[in-house]
């Protein structure tokens, strides 16, 4: 590649603008087979809407009323080991239940229900309620890595679905700040996941190749959306993104699930989502709240079946547009008309790339001549 931008020019050989950092358009999404809107001199308008409150940036290391603290005891009455790593335990409050029963069968067909049966866990990351994935060890996040993979092997063998999943900060509906995200397997493929399946297995198909394996080599290539890259992932900004800062997380091989990736591709992607997630918190210097999820292929039953056109990915899912406390709401059009955005993704790319890759946290300590750690260094 010469790396030199290319232009195009109208029959009157007027040089065209380039309408992805100028002019509303529209943008397809392969993975859902919709239609993002992407509306780039939004940005300009002024703001007078709600404005957030900007997260608790002083939580306790440990606090003997968080029911996820080691030793604390929870709403149930089961207390917590006393863990110094990642801690796992059933969901106190389950949305799936192992012993759900039938719902019946004589039904009108727009009345349809059936049985949904699973399992909801949480995991820990980590002991201390101040840390995140972003400030704690390379090592400690793998082992967090290799708890996923495990959970995928375990419950991937009785159910269809295994949905691991963080909701990061109070913004995201996230109700304690200690580190920790929640796994939820199911007997059904949910919708997201179901679509997904459909659109990927449709491209591979008609391509004879994984839809994000492709995706991944050409945006290797473009840069242009590329945040974080290493030997064996890629982070981006997808070119059909709806959230302000939203990030695919992708491997460059082929990898079905997250259990199949090797010892080198763990610490590859503890590394990766670290600077990921640094950068995410020096753009506006908070904890940055978001959403984040693993998609792999199905389990259970699909675990004979070829499933060649899946691809593992992360979607990250960030609230965050202009500042620390003003967000995108999904509201009115997109509620009821379709996806849109403001902030195009390679503006949104480049801000996020140009990032510093040390956190502030780690700065801010070093300023004030090393006072108390912050970094999840024991």
């Amino acid at each position: 590649m010469s790396g030199k931008k290319e232009v195009s020019f109208d029959p009157k050989g007027r040089e065209l603008c380039e309408p992805t950092r100028e002019h509303q358009h529209l943008r397809y999404n392969p993975l859902r087979d919709t239609w993002v809107l992407v509306s780039a001199h939004r940005m300009k308008r002024p703001w007078a809407g709600q404005v957030e409150k900007p997260p608790e940036e002083h939580t306790p290391r440990y606090d003997p009323r968080n029911p996820l603290c080691p030793g604390n005891t929870r709403a149930n009455g089961e207390v917590n080991s006393d863990y110094d790593s990642t801690f796992l335990f059933e969901n106190d409050f389950p949305a799936l239940q192992p012993d759900a029963p039938e719902p019946g069968s004589d039904q009108h067909p727009l009345f349809q229900s059936k049985a949904a049966r699973g399992v909801c866990k949480v995991m820990c990351f980590h002991p201390w309620s101040d840390v995140t994935l972003a400030l704690m060890k390379k090592q400690e996040v793998v082992k967090v890595i290799d708890k996923w993979a495990e959970l995928v092997e375990e419950l991937g063998t009785t159910y269809l679905w295994v949905q691991i999943f963080e909701n990061k900060g109070s913004m995201m509906g996230c109700s304690n700040p200690h580190p920790h995200c929640q796994v939820w397997a199911s007997n059904f493929l949910p919708n997201e996941p179901a679509l997904s399946d459909r659109c990927q297995r449709a491209y591979y198909q008609k391509h004879g190749e994984p839809l994000l394996l492709q995706y991944a080599k050409q945006e290797a290539e473009k840069k242009e959306r590329v945040v974080v890259e290493t030997s064996d992932w890629l982070a981006v900004v997808p070119y059909w993104a709806t959230w302000p800062y939203q990030t695919l997380l992708l491997p460059r091989r082929h990898v079905l699930r997250i259990n199949d990736l090797t010892t080198e591709e763990r610490e590859g992607l503890a590394d990766i989502m670290k600077r990921l997630l640094t950068k995410y918190d020096n753009l506006f210097e908070i904890s940055f709240p978001y959403s984040m999820g693993w998609h792999g292929a199905p389990t259970g039953p699909h675990l004979n079946k070829d499933n060649s056109h899946w691809q593992l990915h992360a979607h990250y899912y960030p609230p965050l547009l202009r500042s620390a406390t003003v967000k995108k709401f999904m509201v009115g059009y997109e509620m009821l008309a379709q996806e849109q955005r403001d902030l195009t993704p390679e503006q949104a790319a480049e801000k996020l790339r140009n990032l510093p890759e040390e956190h502030y946290k780690t700065r801010e300590n070093l300023e004030k001549g090393g006072g108390k750690e912050k970094d999840g260094k024991k």
